[in-house]
């Protein structure tokens, strides 16, 4: 099994869309509501392309989880912030069938790398919700660790929901 994390292309909008429709049951629970077309391979290439702009600016780094080649996922780096600061938000999802056999903590590894040794930055943040017990798993087997609790921090499923926030800092190690 060899899990790896790539830049998102638009060409990847397809392949994606298609996993969301896949996995919409299981993802659902975790995501807030989004407009019509969303899911759908046109939605996902807008998406996509969004994501490359910021990208293109240094805001986020956009990336695919693959599984021995196949996409799985999705793994970003989000609202990159330079300065004094030198911030991101990790966010990801990978597909139910790969669920749990450590792909999402593999695609965290390498998306640390990244942010630390190819981007610079000192300090990547994640949050949870209260519940997400496995994606708290993956945060902390890459050495993150709970520093708060976000009262109505997102709102999923149309519903302002409480979350647990994560932080690793560019010198900690797991």
């Amino acid at each position: 099994m060899t899990v790896s994390t790539r830049l998102a292309t638009l060409d990847d909008a397809p392949a994606v869309s298609a996993l969301y429709q896949a996995n919409m049951e299981f993802l659902l629970p975790f995501e807030p509501i989004r407009p019509d077309g969303w899911f759908g391979p046109e939605g996902q290439r807008e998406v996509l392309a969004t994501a490359l702009e910021r990208h293109a600016r240094g805001e986020c780094v956009p990336h695919v989880i693959l599984l021995d080649g196949r996409i799985v996922g999705r793994i970003n780096l989000n609202d990159i912030v330079r300065g004094p600061f030198l911030n991101c938000h990790l966010g990801y999802w990978v597909s139910q069938d790969v669920n749990g056999r450590g792909v999402a903590s593999a695609a965290a590894a390498a998306m640390i790398q990244v942010a630390f040794e190819e981007q610079g930055l000192h300090r990547v943040q994640a949050g949870t919700l209260v519940h997400n017990v496995a994606s708290q798993k993956v945060l902390a087997r890459n050495g993150f660790v709970r520093f708060g609790l976000a009262e109505k921090y997102l709102q999923i499923e149309g519903v302002w929901q409480d979350h647990i926030l994560f932080q690793r800092l560019a010198h900690d190690r797991p």
